[in-house]
């Protein structure tokens, strides 16, 4: 599958690592950097490219989204991704991504938009919302090892059939990354989404996005 990935905010918290073990599945460990575990909010516009014999439709192929992610190594003990919840405003995405991928979409109002250096998104559904506004700042040139961690991931994992995880590999050239300054949050998805509650203020950055492709879908073979 080929996509496009724009506007992207990337708010980060560290927690703590049991916590987040908890609500993972077997085979699936928490993945940890200098003793913590992190959580992610990652509101931004996804379009997504049908085949050239498929008809366009637009309502189906675009929508802005939020994704409630933590980092994980899956059963082959590769580092990777994974979903706490999503949101879509579009009711057909959600549906099939749901059940295509067996990750936890929901249908809610989403709004991404950006004006100059100043970017704000928000989501809502009857039980959860999340409000932000950034100020981007400087370019990232050299990623730090954090930075490293929470933001070069090649997989996706996630539940499949009789106790399996699938894994979903994700290839796309380096991300062009700004730091950015959080001036308002106010959120509950990752509570809602049986995460912790976060402690402090996040860590942030932008990127104006980038193309990426999706391989098929596979079962994480477990090492030895």
């Amino acid at each position: 599958m080929a996509q496009r990935w724009r506007d992207l905010s990337f708010i980060h918290w560290p927690c703590d690592p049991e916590a987040i073990q908890a609500l993972l599945p077997p085979g699936v460990e928490v993945d940890q950097m200098d003793g913590s575990a992190w959580v992610g909010l990652i509101p931004f516009h996804l379009s997504v490219s049908l085949p050239a014999w498929a008809p366009a439709i637009p309502w189906l192929q675009t929508t802005p989204e939020v994704n409630v992610r933590t980092y994980v190594r899956g059963p082959d003990g590769r580092r990777g991704i994974w979903f706490l919840s999503l949101e879509a405003s579009r009711l057909a995405v959600a549906l099939v991504a749901r059940a295509w991928y067996g990750i936890p979409y929901q249908w809610a109002r989403v709004r991404v938009e950006s004006e100059g250096r100043t970017v704000s998104c928000m989501t809502r559904r009857r039980s959860a919302s999340f409000a932000a506004t950034l100020e981007v700042g400087e370019r990232v040139e050299t990623l730090s090892e954090l930075e490293r961690f929470l933001i070069c991931r090649w997989r996706l994992y996630s539940p499949g059939r009789n106790g399996r995880i699938h894994v979903s590999r994700i290839d796309h050239e380096p991300w062009p990354l700004w730091r950015a300054a959080v001036t308002r949050c106010d959120q509950n998805l990752i509570q809602s989404a049986g995460g912790p509650q976060t402690v402090g203020g996040p860590i942030a950055h932008w990127s104006p996005g980038l193309d990426v492709r999706w391989a098929r879908r596979e079962v994480a073979v477990p090492r030895d």
